[in-house]
């Protein structure tokens, strides 16, 4: 059984993808903690206690402090035009949600699920890289006992999502995402280079809904505004599924190639944002990515076999 964190802020293809990790046999969700993003820090953390609720988790959620590695930073816009005002397509979540919250903040909770669990706990990190990144600064160690991170974000050869360089959950805290670079732990980015090539057509969904109506109804009912927003960035009626990429290389890493090297993230200028890999292949001059661990950017994908994998998951 993979143990798993799964950090997220919960947004449409979050609610999806915590679906696939709840659903999935070989997989123990152990902790959900939210951090800002497709909404507000107050939103996501209302989103995930009513999916928690409504597909019967058990795991226990955990609300992260709302603001980025580096203060200045907090947004004040939300992208409503794609997750709608209430981050899960506007189908009017209740304004409170009656289960109690993990008392702890995210990154401590992250922190002490960590070392009750030394090597066992894969980190999923879906949205900002904030809470993982407060965590490495209150304790460091702790980069040691994580099995694996998970990142969904990123973009590498292909253009960004939010800037012509930068993908959003990156863009959002650059700062917090570098120091998760940087750690002594091992990092695998799913980004847009590989995310870009997986769509849930509304009609498969449909039919999918049809074989799993209770868990699958709300998750059609969430995904109709996303696929409206999608209608002009792909070919047909569809979504995306970034971050339900990022929790099926969990359990199917072979259906992607990779291509190990150190990562940074830009922090400022015109790139802000955007994530460079130095390819462990190449040899460079002295720079700023001497010293770093090597981690894994995901290169390619099986698209195909990655969304049959997604269908037999969300129907179980």
């Amino acid at each position: 059984m993979h143990k798993v964190i799964f950090d997220t802020d919960p947004g449409v293809d979050d609610a999806m993808a915590l679906l696939f990790l709840h659903n999935h046999p070989e997989i123990d969700l152990i902790g959900i903690t939210t951090v800002f993003g497709n909404a507000s820090i107050e939103t996501t953390t209302r989103n995930a206690l009513f999916l928690k609720r409504e597909w019967g988790i058990g795991a226990p959620v955990a609300k992260g402090d709302g603001k980025t590695y580096n203060p200045m930073r907090n947004p004040i816009d939300w992208p409503v035009m794609i997750h709608g005002h209430d981050g899960l397509g506007n189908i009017d979540v209740p304004d409170t949600i009656d289960l109690p919250l993990d008392p702890r903040p995210a990154h401590r909770f992250i922190i002490e699920t960590v070392r009750a669990n030394p090597g066992e706990v894969t980190l999923i990190a879906v949205g900002r890289m904030s809470n993982l990144a407060y965590a490495l600064k209150e304790d460091p160690d702790i980069a040691g006992l994580v099995k694996q991170v998970i990142i969904m974000g990123g973009a590498f050869d292909v253009p960004g999502n939010i800037t012509p360089a930068a993908e959003a959950n990156i863009h959002g805290d650059p700062e917090a995402a570098d120091v998760v670079m940087g750690a002594a732990w091992k990092v695998v980015v799913v980004g847009l280079d590989v995310t870009m090539k997986t769509v849930m057509l509304r009609k498969r969904l449909a039919d999918l809904t049809a074989q799993n109506g209770k868990h699958l109804k709300l998750l059609s009912d969430i995904s109709q505004f996303y696929i409206d927003f999608y209608g002009q960035h792909v070919k047909d009626e569809g979504m995306v599924v970034h971050d339900s990429c990022a929790c099926v290389y969990l359990v199917a890493p072979e259906l992607f190639t990779t291509c190990s090297g150190a990562i940074r993230v830009v922090a400022g200028g015109i790139a802000d944002g955007q994530t460079i890999q130095k390819p462990d292949s190449r040899g460079f001059p002295p720079g700023n990515w001497d010293d770093l661990p090597s981690q894994h950017a995901c290169i390619g994908i099986d698209a195909e076999k990655v969304m049959a994998l997604l269908d037999e998951t969300l129907v179980r």
